[in-house]
């Protein structure tokens, strides 16, 4: 009896769509985990974990994101260091949503995604706006649409 082949996709057979994603009034850790799942691909039946057959996502109006409790764009902060003593800057959520919107989705997502070239290539593929223009309107065929379970 012959054993069963796993199959494995070829990089010509992967077809990738572009999703259009509006970020109004949703939440940002399940807005996130969404966008990961379309990035790496795990939507498809021809997921495999070693390759990039993931799709495009276009998030519009990353400015009306939505969070849970009233306090948490005071509380929740964002840190980075350059690594010099006392270099250690802080930024709250909310200094962050007035300053680059786009970058609190982008922080979250990357955060969802492997932490490898195969993570930086999905990586590769998100655009995120703050406004509902995008200059990817040739791109994309048909507006996708997402399932929400908020």
């Amino acid at each position: 009896m012959e054993a069963a082949r796993t199959y494995s996709p070829r990089a010509r057979e992967i077809a990738r769509r572009w999703h259009v994603i509006d970020a109004t009034e949703r939440r940002l850790g399940r807005l996130a985990s969404e966008i990961a799942g379309l990035l790496r691909g795990k939507h498809k039946a021809m997921y495999v974990p070693h390759m990039d057959v993931g799709d495009y996502v276009v998030v519009v109006n990353a400015t009306k994101l939505a969070f849970s409790g009233k306090n948490k764009p005071r509380q929740k902060m964002y840190y980075r260091h350059s690594g010099y003593l006392g270099s250690l800057r802080a930024t709250s959520l909310e200094q962050m949503m007035n300053a680059h919107p786009e970058r609190v989705i982008e922080h979250a997502v990357r955060g969802m995604l492997p932490k490898n070239s195969l993570g930086r290539s999905m990586f590769r593929k998100l655009r995120v706006y703050p406004g509902p223009n995008h200059p990817h309107q040739g791109q994309v065929q048909a507006l996708a649409e997402v399932v929400t379970h908020d």
